[in-house]
This record gives structure tokens, sequence and C-alpha cells, in this order.
């Protein structure tokens, strides 16, 4: 019988970087301390959720406040090869870096951000539906990641969270060519899940002191769901999220994928849950798609088009073409 995974669940109400810096240090202890994660000489790239240039209160991205809580921690343990970064969806890191916080907050810290706005490919014989990725320089260069995602529904995936924050590893609008590639929501799942064995994180912490419900990921409504989740295992924390929601696990897809391919745990049997009770934290009227996913990509069209401006091509030289 295999070992459980272990999702820490914290009630959490407030974004005060103290109360939030003392949640995570006795949730890592409860998991076996940082050290069992991370090696101090490794170069660590902490990976939040930078999805748009929006405030926190948005709740589009993840909150600074637990960046600089866990920075904390970090310098505290002597980690000082830290970068943070992630890929947003369309424009410059530094932008969502600037409005969402953490700009500010990384200044403070001396912590640089990683180059998340180029890249280049690396194969990967062993993907079930890929065997390259377009990797941003920021990932690539890591040793270890720290992923910060935010809670939050999605209008594909009906949930995004700890499995799906790794798309952000691709950069640029290279990522509109893999929606193209992988238009059926399964197959996309069957990428993510790819993406995520080729360099899975060390440590995930979800970020839900104040989750997106609704029309999400970028224009849902903020609902406080009071809640820092950490793990080892991003298929067992999205399984903790969904179940927080009232949601079968088995209405999102990458965690349908993840339990076809074994890949962590996708249901609360194979969870040891520590710390406070879901039932404390559990809202059964958060607004989300509570059918299967199913179909395709929204939008398609419009990253077709994308994937078509992006694509490389032969061109003729006129100059040296003797119109054979």
């Amino acid at each position: 019988m295999k070992n459980k995974s272990k999702v820490v669940v914290l009630k959490c109400n407030s974004y005060d970087p103290k109360l939030i810096q003392e949640k995570l240090e006795y949730g890592i202890r409860l998991l076996g301390g940082i050290n069992k994660f991370i090696n101090q000489e490794d170069k660590l790239l902490i990976k939040p959720n930078f999805l748009v240039p929006k405030k926190p209160e948005d709740c589009a991205t993840t909150h600074p406040a637990v960046f600089e809580a866990l920075l904390n921690i970090l310098k505290e343990n002597n980690f000082n090869y830290i970068k943070y970064g992630d890929s947003p969806g369309a424009g410059k890191s530094i932008n969502v870096a600037k409005s969402s916080g953490f700009y500010d907050i990384a200044k403070k810290y001396d912590v640089e951000l990683a180059d998340c706005d180029h890249g280049q490919t690396v194969s990967y014989s062993e993907g079930f539906k890929t065997k390259a990725f377009d990797l941003s320089n920021g990932i690539i260069e890591a040793d270890s990641i720290i992923s910060l995602s935010k809670m939050k529904t999605h209008a594909l995936t009906r949930i995004t969270g700890a499995i799906k924050n790794q798309f952000g590893y691709i950069y640029g609008l290279n990522k509109a060519g893999y929606h193209s590639k992988f238009p059926d929501v399964h197959e996309f799942s069957h990428f993510l899940i790819d993406l995520n064995s080729y360099k899975k994180p060390k440590l995930f912490i979800m970020d839900g002191i104040v989750a997106m419900e609704g029309n999400g990921p970028k224009n849902g409504d903020p609902i406080p769901m009071n809640v820092l989740l950490i793990s080892d295992d991003p298929a067992a924390i999205d399984t903790i999220f969904a179940h927080l929601v009232d949601l079968d696990p088995m209405f999102v897809p990458t965690l349908q994928i993840a339990r076809d391919r074994e890949f962590g745990a996708t249901s609360l049997e194979e969870i040891e849950l520590l710390g406070d009770d879901i039932k404390l934290i559990r809202n059964p009227n958060f607004k989300v798609e509570r059918v299967p996913a199913k179909g395709e990509v929204p939008g398609l069209g419009k990253l077709k088009y994308i994937k078509n401006l992006i694509t490389r091509r032969p061109v003729i030289n006129k100059e040296k073409c003797v119109k054979c």
C-alpha cells in the first residue's frame, strides 16, 4: 500500500504577512520542515500565478503577502539563491510583478525577477502528449521551485490551482500554441501532467485566503475562503480544493488525468489531512460549474490565429531563388 499524500489545511482570515508567516511555518513543520524539500545551495525559484496585470484585491494573481511571508521563512533559514517569476498570459512579467505588488516586496528583500519572458525548447522523451516544451529561462535555470498558486475557478478546467499553475513554465505567446495543439480539455490536461512531471516543484502553497469564484480565472468575483493549503503533491492540493467548494474532483479534467496516470492523490482515501478541519472551511455555495468539463478550449479560433502569427515557417530568399 502506497503512502498517503499529506495536505496541510490552515485556517487564515487575513493577509497580514506576519500571521501568514506563522501559519506557513507551522504547516511546513507538519510536513517535515523546509530543508526536507529544498537544499540551501539550490537556485530556488518562487513561482506565483502571474495571470494578468491586476491589483492583489482582484484575486487574479497570488497575493503578495503570501510571497513576503515565504521570503521571510527562506531568509531566516539562510536560503540566499532566490529568484521569483512567472510568464503571464499576455505581456511582460515585470508589469504583472509591479501591479500585483510583488515587485516592491522583492526589491525590499533584494530578490531578483527571473527571466520568464524568454526561453528555449527542451526535450522530454517521457512525455505522454508532448516530447518537448518551450520553457522560460527562469524555469530552466532553477534547481528547485516553490509553486504559489491561487485558488480560482476556471472556464476550461473548472478550477485552477496547483497543477495548472505550472502552465506558466511556458514563456510568452507559446502558451497559445499549446492551447491550439491540445484543443480538447483532456488532451490539454495530459499536457499539464507532462509539464508537472518534467520539472515538479518541490513544494506547493495555495493562496485561498480570498479566492475567486464565478467567471475565473481572470474576471471572477473575490470570495473569502480563509485558507492556505500546503503539500508536495499538486493533485492532492487540488483535490482538497475541490472538496472545500463541494466540487466532485472527477469533474476536474486535470484530476481525472492525474488519477488515470497515477500522478498524485485524487481521493480523500489517499490523502492525510493535517492542520485544521476542512469542515470549518468548506463552502458549498462557492460559485463553480459542478458538471464534468468537456469540449474544446474557449476562444480556440483566436488562439489558432495567434499560433499562426508566431509559428516559424520557411521564407524564400528572392535574391537567391532561380525559380527552377
